[in-house]
């Protein structure tokens, strides 16, 4: 039996899931802004595994929603994982936010999808996949401009998708764009590519695994009370 839980914090929402054989069996996510991750995993953590009727020690590797994406929330949830994989002994698997992003959409074909999540002004972190949810393009931050990623939307249909879309929707007005919003990373999409880097024991070193921040931390300056 290959239980493994799906941890996905790198934006807003806070998502949990428990794979089994590669199939969600119990999922639990909220993306209301008002809560912090650290409130909410952990609970999340301990309702999914009740609902499945799994004992952590039943759990055959952690999965982690990598990056890029939040810098504190990604730190929240790699703790996590690397807590309970030293806890029970168990393996730790990453898999790339953007990947598991670009599978909330389906595609033809010809045509890219291409994830995207808020940076800062008008920076987003993106990276551009095939219909077969191949990466075509590396993952990068960058300033979106009116002409971004002009050389896939010239060769049909380009789904863009995250919390980075509405400020790129903005300026672009390529009548090949099409704008997936209200749409973020989710440990539902997680478990397949968990399942698969299981079979293949691609795992990651507990104790050296960093989140990829793809950009350094910069703190920001506290509100006035």
């Amino acid at each position: 039996m290959s239980n493994i839980l799906c941890i996905e914090t790198a934006t807003t929402n806070c998502s949990v899931a428990l794979s089994i054989y590669g199939e969600q069996s119990v999922l639990q996510e909220d993306n209301d802004v008002k809560y912090s991750h650290a409130e909410r995993l952990h609970p999340y953590i301990e309702k999914v595994l009740s609902e499945a009727n799994i004992e952590k020690n039943e759990l055959t590797a952690i999965a982690i929603s990598k990056g890029p994406g939040s810098y504190t929330g990604l730190r929240i949830g790699v703790s996590a994982a690397k807590g309970l994989c030293y806890a029970l002994g168990i393996p730790l698997i990453s898999i790339s936010t953007l990947e598991s992003l670009s599978y909330k959409v389906s595609c033809n074909e010809g045509e890219y999808i291409i994830p995207m999540l808020d940076a800062r002004r008008m920076e987003v972190y993106s990276a551009v996949f095939d219909a077969n949810h191949h990466q075509v393009r590396a993952t990068e931050a960058q300033i979106l401009e009116e002409n971004s990623f002009i050389d896939y939307l010239e060769k049909g249909k380009v789904y863009f998708v995250g919390n980075g879309v509405s400020k790129f929707e903005e300026i672009c007005k390529h009548p090949n764009a099409v704008f997936v919003k209200n749409t973020l990373p989710s440990a539902a999409e997680m478990t397949k590519l968990a399942e698969a880097k299981n079979k293949l024991s691609d795992y990651e070193d507990v104790a050296y695994f960093e989140p990829y921040y793809l950009k350094d931390f910069i703190a920001g300056i506290p509100k006035k009370k």
